[in-house]
């Protein structure tokens, strides 16, 4: 079953929208936090986003291009705006189809339908995970955090995924050193306590201060608040 995620702020359009997608066999998520778009994106790992454009707070604009900057998603746009330059906007931006309210839902079906046809075929669906607002992509190595990516060496990012899988815990550091030996990264304690010190200096300067704690004598965590 493929999963859709709806971001769309006219009620009874995303209730029409939905019950339609549902009853062709769609899981659709339909947003109601405006706020939150790329975190349920994230949390939900749709297999296509439909966008409207004009949304409170920020606009679809702004929520294309936050997840195109981890995702290849299929993105299609539902607007009442249907001016040629809205749609090069939209295009630009990262999208993949754009559709003008009203739509007749027949061929709002069929695109979506061609779209996902098309889209996986190739197989373009992108591993995430997501810890308090940080984003590890599993595919890029890096990681995104309020709008910036930022690049991690092989031994950062596998010290990361390790610590993303087990959030919540706290991992031994002869448990983590086992994971980044089966990564064919071979470290020692010593090396494991600079790539960490490194690791969280440079997180620090994106402004994610402690956010690799420290068990002392057990291991290391990701941060609770």
């Amino acid at each position: 079953m493929h999963k859709i995620l709806l971001v769309e702020d006219d009620g009874v359009i995303r209730q029409e929208v939905k019950k339609m997608l549902t009853q062709w066999g769609f899981d659709v998520i339909a947003v109601e936090d405006f706020m939150e778009v790329l975190t349920i994106f994230v949390k939900e790992s749709p297999h296509l986003v439909l966008m409207d454009i004009g949304l409170p707070l920020f606009n679809g604009y702004h929520w294309c291009q936050e997840i195109r900057k981890i995702s290849k998603v299929p993105i299609m746009f539902l607007s009442s705006r249907d001016q040629a330059m809205d749609i090069v906007m939209a295009i630009n931006m990262g999208a993949d189809d754009f559709v003008t309210k009203p739509f007749d839902t027949n061929v709002l079906l069929a695109k979506i339908q061609g779209l996902l046809r098309r889209s996986y075929e190739f197989g373009q669906e992108t591993s995430l995970l997501e810890y308090q607002g940080a984003i590890l992509n599993l595919k890029s190595m890096d990681m995104v955090y309020d709008g910036e990516t930022i690049s991690l060496t092989k031994n950062e990012f596998h010290i990361l995924r390790v610590l993303f899988e087990h959030r919540g815990e706290i991992v031994a550091r002869d448990d983590l050193m086992k994971e980044l030996w089966n990564s064919d990264f071979f470290i020692d304690d010593n090396t494991l306590s600079v790539n960490v010190a490194r690791l969280r200096k440079k997180l620090e300067e994106y402004g994610l201060a402690q956010f690799i704690q420290t068990k002392k004598g057990i291991g290391y965590g990701l941060r609770h608040d």
